[in-house]
C-alpha cells in the first residue's frame, strides 16, 4: 500500500510589517488557513468560504504603492509569496512586548460607535475602511461625495446581523476626523 504525499513548496511572506518564513506549505492551501494554522493569526475571519462575504478581507500592499483587498478564502497562500499583506491583527500598535497600546483610528471609531454586534465580519469591513483611509489620504474627496465613497468602499461587505449603519457612522466619523481626507 502506497502512501499518497502532499505537495508543499516554500514560501516566504511579510505580514503586517514582519518577514515570515521560508515555511513548507501545501500546494492549494488557501490564505485563511495558513493565517490560523501557521502563524496563529485567527483574527482573520472565515465566513462564506466562497469570498462573497468579505469578512475573510487581507489587505495586500503591492509592488507599485498601491494596496487592495484580498479574500483570504479563495485565494491560495502561494499566490502571496514573496508579497506583503496585512491583517486585522496589524493596525494597532503594539509595544516591545507585543500588548496593544493604541488602537488604529479605524479601529477606534468602531469601538466608540459600537460598530459591531456578533463582530463576526468586523475584521473585513475594517481593512476595508483602513483602504479607504489610505485612499483619500493621497487623494481627497469633497464632503459631498462622502456618502458615495463610503458605500463604494463598504458595500460588497455583508454584516449577517444588519450591523450596517453603525459601521458606516463609524467610518464617516474617522474620515471626518482626520484632517486632509474630506475638503
Amino acid at each position: 500500500m502506497s502512501k499518497s504525499a502532499v505537495a508543499t513548496r516554500p514560501l516566504t511572506i511579510m505580514i503586517n510589517g514582519k518577514l515570515q518564513g521560508p515555511f513548507e506549505v501545501p500546494e492549494g492551501l488557501m490564505l485563511i488557513d495558513f493565517l490560523h494554522e501557521y502563524m496563529n493569526l485567527t483574527g482573520t475571519h472565515f465566513g462564506c468560504g466562497q469570498g462573497m462575504c468579505r469578512a475573510c478581507t487581507v489587505i495586500y500592499d503591492k509592488d507599485d504603492g498601491t494596496s487592495e483587498e484580498r479574500r483570504a478564502c479563495i485565494t491560495g497562500v502561494h499566490y502571496f509569496n514573496g508579497k506583503r499583506i496585512r491583517t486585522i491583527e496589524g493596525h494597532a500598535s503594539h509595544n516591545d512586548a507585543g500588548e496593544v497600546v493604541s488602537l488604529s483610528p479605524v479601529q477606534q471609531a468602531f469601538l466608540d460607535h459600537y460598530s459591531f454586534q456578533c463582530g463576526y465580519c468586523t475584521p473585513g469591513f475594517v481593512n476595508a475602511a483602513t483602504l479607504l483611509v489610505e485612499k483619500l489620504s493621497t487623494n481627497p474627496i469633497s464632503r459631498d461625495q462622502l456618502e458615495t465613497v463610503i458605500e463604494e468602499a463598504l458595500g460588497e461587505h455583508i454584516c449577517r446581523c444588519t450591523g450596517y449603519v453603525r459601521y458606516y457612522q463609524a467610518v464617516k466619523a474617522t474620515l471626518l476626523d482626520i484632517p486632509g481626507l474630506v475638503v
